[in-house]
Formats: C-alpha cells, sequence, structure tokens
C-alpha cells in the first residue's frame, strides 16, 4: 500500500475507531465509506454496510462481496423494516444497489474480479448458488422483498453498480476487462436492473473519493436573471432574487453522479411529501403540459441560504448551502428532469449568511405560506440548535456531537463515531426515556409524529439526550471492536432502555422536571467510565438475551417483548 493511500486509510480508521482491526479490513470500511458517500451523502456507519466477518481472517460466506449499499428513494436502508416503512409510505420506489469488494493488494487480479462478479449476480439468485454469512443473508432478504413491489418501480428497475478497489492503478489489462464485461453481461441477462455498471478503482481514484467526502456541498451555476438586495441587512453578506433556467437550477439541487442531493432539504420544515400530494401533483402536470413555460409565474420559488457565496460577474459559486423552501418543487422538478428543457424557468432567492439567527427567521418566514404549527418549528429548529450547544458544552473527552444539520462536522477532524444523528437521537431518547424501543426501527413514523411533542419538545431536560447519545455511542463501540456479539444488534435499542433499568431503575421524574437532572447524573456516572459502562452493556445484553431466548427480529421488535424487559428489571 503507497504512503498516501496508508495515511487517510489510518486518519479514518481513527475518526471511526477501527483500529483493532486488521489492515485489510480497515480498508474494506474505507472503501465501503469512500464509495457509498458520493451517493448517499448523509451520515452511515460503514459497520452496518460490511458484510464481510469483522475479525482478522475471512470465515466465508461473504460470497465474494465486502460491503452492500441498498439506497431507496434517497434513503439508506440497512434492515428489512427499513424497507418496509419505506415502501408503506411511497407511491414508487426508486433503487440503487452498490456493492463493494476491496483488496490491499496493489494489482487487479482477474479471478478475483471474476469471483466478485459471480457473487453479485448470485446475490440476487432466490435460490443462491453459495453459501451466505448472516449478513449477506439479512441484504438478500431485503433485495427480495424490494423485488415484490416491481410494480413500484414506476422510473424503472434498480440501478446496480459494482466497484472493484485495490490500492494499485487500473491500466485496463485485457483479461480483468473481459472478465469485467463477463460480469456486466451476467447481471445484464437477469433483466433485473435499468443500469448496471463495473467500476475499477485504483489507488488515485480512491484517495480522490475520500478526500471529497471531507469537502461541503458546493455549486458553480450561470444566474444571469438576478437583481441585489441593496439594503444593508445585519448578518446577511450577500442576497439576490432573481430567476434560474432549468440547466443552471439543477446544477444546485443534482450531484455530479445524477442523484438528488437530499441532504440540502434538512432544514426544510417540511419533508417530500411524495408525488401524490395535491401541490405536488399540480405542479408535476403543469411541468408536463404545454402550459409550463408558466411554471415561473406559478410556484413560488425556491429559497437558498449558504454559509459562502463568490460571484464574478454573472458566475457563483456557493459552498455549504441548504433548500430552506423549495423542497417540493425541487423533488418534482428532479423527478421530471429527463423532459425539461430551459423553457423551465425555477424563482430563486438567495441568501448568503453564517448567522443562525437568520437562518432560523428565514426559514420560518418563507414557510408561512401553508400551516406549519409553532411546535413543529420548535421542534425542527429552535430545540436542535439547543441541543447542539448543549452538546457542545461537555469537555472534549466526554463531547458528542449532535448533528443537527447533515454533513455540518464532515470537515472536522473528530471521531466521527462521536456524531449522532437527527434520527438516531431521536430512536435512542425514545428507546431509552420513552420505553419504545420496539417503535424504532419498525414504527419510526410513530415516533416522528412525536417530535414537538414527546420529544424535542420545550422545557424538556437536555441531559436526557445527551445520555441516551452516549449510551448508544458506548454500545456501538462495543459492536464495532467486537466486544459484544453482532447477534444482539436487531436488540440494540432494547439494550439501551436495558441499561437505564439496570443503573437507575424503572422510576423516573417527568423529563421537564429538576429531579431528572439527579437521575441522568447517576446514569452519567456509570456510563462516562468506559470499564463500567462496557460492563452494564453486558448485563443488559445478557437480560435481553435471557428474555428473548433467541434473538429474533420479528418476536423482540413489539411491544410485548419491551413490556417483558421491563418486568424482568423493575
Amino acid at each position: 500500500m503507497d504512503k498516501i493511500t496508508e495515511s487517510l486509510l489510518n486518519e479514518f480508521s481513527t475518526e471511526y475507531s477501527l483500529l483493532a482491526l486488521s489492515e485489510s479490513k480497515r480498508f474494506e470500511h474505507f472503501a465501503c465509506y469512500s464509495i457509498v458517500k458520493r451517493e448517499h451523502t448523509e451520515t452511515f456507519d460503514t459497520v452496518d454496510l460490511v458484510v464481510g466477518d469483522d475479525s482478522s481472517s475471512k470465515q466465508g460466506g461473504d460470497t465474494g462481496i465486502d460491503a452492500v449499499a441498498i439506497i431507496v428513494n434517497g434513503k439508506l436502508i440497512t434492515d428489512i423494516d427499513d424497507f418496509k416503512e419505506v415502501n408503506v409510505a411511497a407511491s414508487y420506489l426508486d433503487v440503487a444497489f452498490l456493492l463493494v469488494q476491496a483488496e490491499t493488494t496493489s494489482g487487479f487480479d482477474s479471478s478475483k474480479i471474476g469471483t466478485f462478479g459471480f457473487g453479485c449476480r448470485d446475490l440476487f439468485n432466490e435460490q443462491p448458488q453459495l453459501n451466505r454469512n448472516a449478513k449477506v443473508s439479512a441484504v438478500a432478504e431485503i433485495i427480495q422483498e424490494v423485488y415484490k413491489y416491481g410494480s413500484k418501480f414506476k422510473k424503472g428497475n434498480p440501478i446496480c453498480r459494482l466497484y472493484y478497489v485495490t490500492t494499485g492503478k487500473w491500466t485496463g489489462e485485457s483479461t480483468p476487462e473481459a472478465r469485467i464485461a463477463t460480469a456486466k453481461s451476467d447481471l445484464v441477462a437477469a433483466s433485473l436492473f435499468r443500469e448496471v455498471s463495473f467500476d475499477p478503482i485504483g489507488a488515485d481514484r480512491i484517495q480522490e473519493l475520500y478526500r471529497r467526502t471531507k469537502n461541503a456541498v458546493s455549486s458553480d451555476f450561470n444566474f444571469v436573471s438576478q437583481i441585489t438586495v441593496k439594503p444593508d441587512i445585519p448578518n446577511v453578506e450577500q442576497a439576490f432574487f432573481g430567476f434560474l433556467p432549468w440547466t443552471e437550477f439543477k446544477k444546485i439541487i443534482i450531484d455530479d453522479t445524477g442523484n438528488l442531493l437530499v441532504r440540502l432539504f434538512f432544514d426544510n420544515v417540511r419533508d417530500w411529501q411524495g408525488e401524490d400530494n395535491k401541490v405536488n401533483s399540480e405542479i408535476k402536470e403543469t411541468l408536463s403540459s404545454s402550459q409550463r413555460n408558466l411554471f415561473v409565474l406559478m410556484n413560488n420559488g425556491v429559497t437558498v441560504i449558504a454559509r459562502e457565496l463568490n460571484r464574478t460577474g454573472d458566475k457563483f459559486h456557493i459552498e455549504d448551502y441548504q433548500i430552506v423552501n423549495g423542497c417540493q418543487t425541487s423533488n418534482v422538478l428532479y423527478g421530471k428532469r429527463a423532459d425539461l428543457t430551459d423553457d423551465v424557468v425555477v424563482p430563486i432567492r438567495l441568501i448568503a449568511t453564517k448567522d443562525e439567527e437568520v437562518t432560523r427567521a428565514v426559514i420560518k418566514a418563507t414557510n408561512r405560506q401553508t400551516t406549519v404549527d409553532e411546535e413543529q418549528f420548535f421542534a425542527s429548529q429552535e430545540f436542535p440548535k439547543s441541543l447542539e450547544l448543549y452538546f457542545a458544552s461537555y469537555p472534549i473527552a466526554q463531547r458528542l456531537y449532535f448533528e443537527r444539520r447533515d454533513g455540518q462536522y464532515t470537515s472536522l477532524s473528530i471521531e466521527k463515531t462521536r456524531i449522532i444523528t437527527f434520527s438516531n437521537m431521536i430512536r435512542a431518547f425514545a428507546a431509552m426515556f420513552l420505553n419504545e424501543p420496539h417503535a424504532t426501527t419498525r414504527n419510526f413514523g410513530r415516533l416522528k409524529a412525536k417530535v414537538g411533542t414527546w420529544i424535542f419538545a420545550k422545557n424538556q431536560k437536555m441531559d436526557s439526550y445527551y445520555i441516551a447519545a452516549l449510551a448508544l455511542y458506548r454500545l456501538e463501540f462495543m459492536f464495532r471492536n467486537g466486544k459484544l456479539d453482532p447477534k444482539y444488534k436487531p436488540a440494540r435499542y432494547h439494550i439501551i432502555l436495558a441499561m437505564r433499568l439496570l443503573i437507575a431503575g424503572y422510576q423516573m421524574p417527568n423529563i421537564t422536571a429538576n429531579a431528572m437532572e439527579t437521575y441522568c447524573q447517576k446514569l452519567a456516572d456509570t456510563l462516562q467510565d468506559v470499564a463500567k459502562a462496557e460492563e452494564v452493556i453486558a448485563k443488559a445484553a445478557e437480560a435481553i438475551g435471557d428474555c428473548a431466548g433467541v434473538i429474533d427480529r420479528d418476536s423482540i421488535r413489539t411491544e410485548p417483548f419491551t413490556d417483558k424487559v421491563i418486568a424482568a428489571l423493575k
């Protein structure tokens, strides 16, 4: 391995707490992260994607594949219940399968390429020829579930992308090329995909892909039809109103792989409501009609807030930006992108500011066009901002990072496993303090509905959120480093609840009461001590195992099982 790749691998391994693994296993995680991050910009854990054994020697059953990522409607699916939730809410399914094989050798071994290609084809067989380990079997289960809903493939069959990564240099030799062509043709012949690609990646490419993961999202576009907002506005560096033709607007919302930049809409109060939403259906009808040149007059437009903006004449460069109003418009335009030309013009408001108060004020004002109650605004903007600051108040050794806005910590040299995402924060808190670990996957929509009332609600003590995040961090560290049997992963949120019960007991003050701080301090005294935390995690996992008998996803992700755990540990 060359010195540059080795250096980047060591940096990645440190940030993601993987140093206990062998170099070859760490390289699998490194390659997986660098490739998947290009396609899916939200925060994720490669432990959920790498399908091989995480010990120094391979135990078999990975079918020649090192990592698999399944992306459905922009969401990374790591559990069959994740897919079921997306599927229930969706009127269509847009699916991509990313399959990775990573070798620390410097060459492109044609026989290994052939093995990888055969393993990829076999993964999609209902009657596989190869033995599968538990992780590969779980992936195959998701794949089979996805294909049950082929009628929802309105945009075409899934995409399948293969990546063979080494530390060498790809020179396009004939024998490896022939093996790649064979692998592609076998997958094409299956008639399961609308697009199949096989990308050989050497050291230079994987280095470039990894470096890209450190960069904030940016865009370059021509903004000819614009006017500058002249008044001097405190904490606003620049502001423009104007219109962008489709060929320029798409540079803001679509990445270089042709995917919608979903992370842009994190600060938008309303998630994508789907194509069947009444307003979105009307937008789509307009874009499909002879009146689509009237789109610019009929649409309220898009508001973009950027932390960095540089202008040279009509050429604009923006970095670290969000679309804070216009999620629905952007998604519909993206869905119709194949049919659009520059007779579709988008009204746009572009603001450059680093001030969070200005950002929140703009979000609140621009989202008043339809009803959004105060609790929803508070839960999506005010509480997360305060929680981010609360997490930052802890000393470095104890600090966790609440990722209020996706990718905000990407460029920082911190231990990335200390980052807790918005959705994982909801899951951990609900499991530990609302006694709802069973709802963290299969019924996650029910938990999200509690945001603003039971979760991220006014007057709640933030200690409880930090403690829930710390419990999840300690637990995931043990999984990542082989200190806890991976068979317990489907019960991770039940383990978090059990940790609370074992340390502090079932009786708990109201989350808004001052007494909650004392209750949380008792939990903190244990969880901030690594040895004590790992001891209680082991006991919690054992208790879950005793209650379950066999860790079966379908039986443990139920309210009766949660009640059984509580009764056993009260």
